[in-house]
């Protein structure tokens, strides 16, 4: 058994020979890297968490807070589920914009999301990556050409393209040799101009 994408919620690691797929604390983390890096002074941070209880909501939220601490005048001023669409996003981005009195930074756990917040943040007369600046995660291509555009500041990669990296663990494991126990995808993470060079040859 190889499992890839997601892990399984048991301790037992005989049951399966290796797991391949994201790191999403780590995915955190890099978004939150970006985020200390970028923040002049006091900095209000609202968050779009993905669908409640998911791994990736749950960990992109831990590497991100993880990463923030160590900044006291960075804070996630609202934090609420938009469940990782582009509606969800919008509409509680609009209602983010309503109960807080200052937003510097929004923090969406897809890039769906994201776009949906700059959609209502354009709405609210504000300029989404430039008055509101957006830190997202996945990379696909709608998310990649907001970036290449200047609406979106910087996305961590999410890599769905698995098939390469697994074929090649399948064939190891049916050979019998050996394999890591944890194998994760290739993945990296883009500013703007990264963004425009990347698009051309964007495959999702």
């Amino acid at each position: 058994v190889i499992l890839t994408d997601r892990a399984i919620d048991s301790d037992d690691t005989s049951l399966y020979k290796t797991f391949l797929g994201s790191d999403f604390v780590e995915e955190g983390r890099k978004a939150g890297d970006w985020m200390v890096a970028n923040a002049n002074g006091p900095t209000n941070v609202v968050e779009l968490q993905g669908t409640t209880g998911a791994a990736p909501a749950i960990d992109r939220k831990k590497g991100f807070e993880e990463k923030i601490a160590s900044k006291p005048d960075i804070k996630i001023v609202a934090s609420q589920t938009g469940d990782f669409t582009r509606s969800g996003g919008k509409q509680v981005m609009e209602a983010f914009l309503k109960s807080q009195p200052k937003i510097d930074v929004v923090y969406a756990h897809n890039d769906d999301m994201g776009l949906g917040a700059i959609e209502a943040i354009k709405a609210a007369g504000k300029v989404p990556g430039k008055d509101i600046k957006i830190i997202t995660v996945d990379a696909v291509k709608d998310g990649m050409t907001a970036l290449a555009n200047g609406e979106i500041n910087y996305i961590v990669e999410c890599n769905p393209l698995l098939g390469k990296q697994l074929m090649e663990l399948a064939k190891k494991v049916v050979k019998g040799e050996d394999v890591p126990a944890r194998v994760v995808t290739e993945e990296g993470a883009f500013n703007q101009e990264q963004a425009k060079a990347a698009l051309p040859n964007r495959q999702y």
